[in-house]
């Protein structure tokens, strides 16, 4: 059964399985459209009570290269994050069990969206990556999260590099649960999911909720200060504007350290 379709996003449900796949070719990126669709969609799985898992995926390809580039310009910046992080607040509230499998590339935002699921597989040979330094900007939920999953050390080598790594890298570091062969990814995802089919609903969801007591508590405060930090005080630097024009434009960019 289809419970939500469209050009970037499409839901199949199997209860108690909700699949949200994102589909906004070639590399699965994130705009304004497909950030609406996912806060409606997160909202209708959210209210289904035969519903207690929701696995995210892309393709082959990418999982998702992250949030459109364009949209970070000075007219869009403003609706991007706040419509983005509105995905992030949904996916981090949701009482159902969040699975992400990661093939490809997964980076950005995309990576951001995979590393607040529950649980995350990845094929070894995917590309991660929180690149936006090399925009002169920072990933807002990554700075917030990322030092919890991984330690603070590993965080900042990430986001201050941004560098690229490996699926293999990724659960080494403990941002996915398992990497895998890209052809296993799909049976190792199917055999989580048919353990959770056995399990109550109503007992997963309260043992989510028992599990981020804690963090829940310091993820919402400290994204809504790294928000304001960009917004307020990064965004409008000549090096913000110049990372991005310089990515639309594929040229080198040039700093001016102001």
């Amino acid at each position: 059964m289809t419970l939500a379709a469209a050009s970037r996003v499409e839901v199949n449900v199997a209860a108690p399985l909700a699949c949200v796949k994102l589909i906004n070719p070639p590399l699965n990126v994130i705009d304004l459209r497909m950030m609406t669709l996912l806060v409606q969609i997160l909202s209708e799985i959210e209210a289904r009570s035969d519903i207690s898992v929701i696995l995210f995926e892309g393709d082959s390809h990418a999982f998702s290269a992250g949030v459109d580039i364009k949209a970070h310009l000075p007219d869009q910046v403003d609706e991007t994050i706040t419509s983005f992080h509105a995905v992030i607040r949904a996916i981090v509230a949701s009482r159902k069990v969040t699975i992400a499998a990661v093939r490809g590339a997964c980076l950005g935002g995309g990576a951001e969206l995979a590393a607040v699921c529950d649980v995350v597989y990845t094929a070894g040979d995917a590309t991660w990556g929180f690149p936006e330094i090399k925009l002169a900007c920072f990933p807002p939920v990554a700075v917030v999260m990322l030092a919890t999953l991984i330690g603070q050390k590993r965080a900042a080598d990430l986001i201050l590099t941004g560098r690229p790594f490996s699926g293999d890298e990724a659960a080494a570091m403990g941002l996915a649960n398992r990497s895998v062969a890209a052809e296993e990814l799909e049976s190792v995802v199917g055999r989580t999911i048919a353990e959770l089919r056995q399990l109550s609903p109503v007992a997963l969801a309260h043992a989510k909720k028992a599990i981020y007591a804690w963090d829940a508590i310091h993820f919402d405060k400290g994204l809504a200060r790294a928000e304001k930090i960009y917004l307020d005080e990064l965004i409008s630097t000549a090096d913000a504007s110049e990372g991005i024009i310089a990515f639309l434009d594929k040229r080198s960019p040039k700093w001016t350290g102001k």
